[in-house]
């Protein structure tokens, strides 16, 4: 055998072992959502993945599963707190019973608009929340805070006050909270899964739900009779961005330090996405005929009043600390 071949095959074993080490050195995390391919949160932390990667020079790769492929909100956040799953963005009802505190973001007009929202989770209160959720025993370290949007009502006949709503059936959350905020607005607040909302607007089962214009649209409840959009903003709630605690705690400290920053960078890199979707989204819905109303929003604010007082009185203080935030 010459020399020649000698050394070529010398350094392709060379080049496979190292292949092979970078190989076996790489870790890959599995991330899920929801959320369909291409929503704002799906590309937010995407982007993340990729950063991660380039950050980490390969050491970390993300797969992302999107569309619910991997379960259901419920499934998925115990596969992540097994270290199943090890990304995963999460509504705030899942952690509400480990951390009472998030719950202070369900109430009905707890922010006065989208602004507002975003400076408290940008700020003191939101990094506070982040990291209760970090030290509890929920098994999840939160990296970030999602912007969810506000919600509206969407209705057959039109609302404008809260008398309107009067007999009205409208779908709501799963959740005590999100009931009673409905019934105190003056309609009848139905809880029902997401999965049922088409069908049950079709045929009269309700009146009417409520949500963001971006869910209201790729959910196609536009294209049932519902088609009046009044801009309550009721509520205004966050979502979380999280890792599961059994692969944080495997990070090294410098990883941990840029998993950290790439976070909040996702929070702000999600919240451009989600303002350009509502504004694609709200034009698609106009051009499909849809009315957007136009509201007073202090009549339903006063009417919801008992609402606050009843789910705040466990946090005043954090309460009146969001209402001082400018």
């Amino acid at each position: 055998m010459s020399n020649r071949r000698v050394l070529i095959q010398a350094t392709v074993a060379a080049v496979c072992a190292s292949v092979v080490g970078i190989a076996a050195a790489q870790t890959v995390l599995k991330a899920t959502d929801t959320h369909p391919a291409g929503y704002p949160t799906v590309v937010a932390v995407e982007s993340f993945g990729k950063k991660l990667e380039a950050a980490t020079n390969g050491r970390y790769k993300m797969q992302m599963f999107p569309g619910a492929v991997l379960g259901q909100e419920k499934e998925t956040v115990e596969q992540t707190q097994l270290g199943a799953i090890q990304i995963n963005r999460i509504s705030l009802g899942v952690i509400g019973p480990i951390v009472p505190e998030v719950d202070v973001f369900n109430m009905p007009f707890i922010f006065r608009d989208i602004p507002h929202m975003r400076k408290v989770i940008d700020g003191p209160i939101g990094d506070e929340l982040l990291a209760k959720v970090s030290s509890s025993s929920a098994g999840l370290v939160a990296l970030g805070w999602m912007d969810g949007g506000a919600r509206s009502l969407y209705t057959k006949k039109p609302v404008k006050v809260p008398a309107d709503l009067k007999g009205q059936k409208i779908r709501m959350m799963g959740n005590p909270l999100f009931v009673d905020t409905m019934n105190a607005m003056g309609g009848n607040g139905i809880s029902m899964s997401y999965g049922e909302v088409y069908t049950s607007l079709q045929t009269g089962v309700i009146d009417g739900a409520e949500n963001n214009p971006p869910s209201y649209f790729t959910a196609n409840h536009y294209t049932t009779d519902a088609k009046n959009y009044s801009q309550t903003t009721h509520l205004i709630i966050p979502e979380l961005f999280v890792m599961s605690k059994i692969t944080w705690d495997k990070l090294s400290k410098e990883d941990q330090a840029t998993v950290k920053k790439l976070g909040r960078e996702a929070q702000l890199e999600q919240r451009g996405l989600w303002d350009k979707s509502v504004a694609e989204y709200s034009a698609k819905l106009k051009a499909a005929g849809v009315t957007f109303i136009e509201v007073d929003k202090k009549p339903f604010i006063d009417a919801t009043e008992p609402v606050r007082a009843k789910y705040g009185v466990k946090f005043p203080d954090l309460m009146k600390r969001i209402g001082e935030v400018k």
